[in-house]
């Protein structure tokens, strides 16, 4: 049986193809990414979280977020074989997973937009062109990650009506003190950061809320889609969170920055089930 899985900052889906009716057994753990995490760090999530049977798994296609090069390939496939005991496993970005699901083998401009973003054109087969995300503070453009962090900056830079404020606040049970120490001196900041964008939904109401999801999107669509030449050609298809929940604005924001929008899915699992099922 082959295992798929698809981690991104904040979760790993893992889905085990069987014979079953249904196709599939699914199991979720806290995300895996080697750029941020030690291998200490991600044995500790294996053992604590990961529950589907290991023993008839025959091969692992892992796809995910940080997989930025050879050394990280090869320190993840150290964790993966000495956990789950085997010699064939596949490991790309979790962006060949996001253009496999979104294009199958035709050509395509491919985008995430979740705790993290990224993108690329996808030739039907291989990832060809690529603009480097950088990170949520140097880059990620359009993530939950990059909108949390503007907005918590507005809120404690009192850039908000103060019943926002207040309401900001009092919805998270937190302060300013606790917010800074989860930025600075907690793991995962962007994990903490992208977890507010539910508050921006529940509030997308508010202009200035709304500003900031905009001017991210525009953001993302012009400093990285504009890069790919075919992207005036072809219709950008996205997968992820906040692409999902904010489909609207994002079809907005393309289309004053020159862009069109084809498929937006939550997440890339159904379609990258379909593709090695094939």
């Amino acid at each position: 049986m082959k295992l798929i899985v698809d981690s991104g900052s904040s979760k790993t889906t893992w889905y085990l193809l069987t014979n079953t009716a249904d196709g599939s057994t699914q199991c979720l753990t806290a995300g895996i990414n080697p750029f941020f995490q030690k291998t200490s760090d991600i044995i500790k999530t294996l053992k604590n979280e990961y529950i589907l049977e290991k023993e008839l798994i025959s091969a692992i296609y892992f796809y995910g977020a940080g997989i930025t090069d050879q050394s990280k390939k090869d320190e993840l496939y150290g964790v993966l074989s000495g956990f789950f005991g085997l010699t064939k496993i596949h490991i790309e970005s979790d962006l060949l997973a996001a253009a496999r699901s979104l294009c199958g083998n035709e050509e395509g401009i491919a985008a995430i937009l979740g705790t993290g973003s990224n993108s690329c054109y996808y030739d039907g087969e291989k990832v060809t062109l690529h603009v480097s995300p950088l990170g949520y503070i140097l880059g990620d453009e359009g993530s939950g990650a990059v909108m949390g962090r503007l907005l918590v900056a507005d809120v404690l830079k009192n850039q908000f009506p103060q019943s926002l404020t207040k309401h900001f606040y009092e919805k998270h049970n937190t302060t300013k003190s606790e917010v800074m120490e989860h930025v600075y001196r907690k793991p995962f900041p962007n994990r903490y950061l992208a977890s507010f964008t539910k508050f921006m939904l529940e509030n997308i109401h508010e202009e200035k809320i709304a500003n900031i999801i905009s001017g991210s999107f525009t953001s993302f669509f012009n400093r990285n889609i504009a890069q790919y030449p075919q992207s005036r050609k072809l219709p950008v298809q996205f997968t992820g969170s906040v692409a999902w929940h904010f489909s609207d604005l994002l079809k907005d924001a393309a289309s004053k920055a020159g862009f069109s929008v084809g498929r937006i899915t939550q997440n890339p699992m159904h379609d990258l089930l379909a593709y090695h099922k094939k």
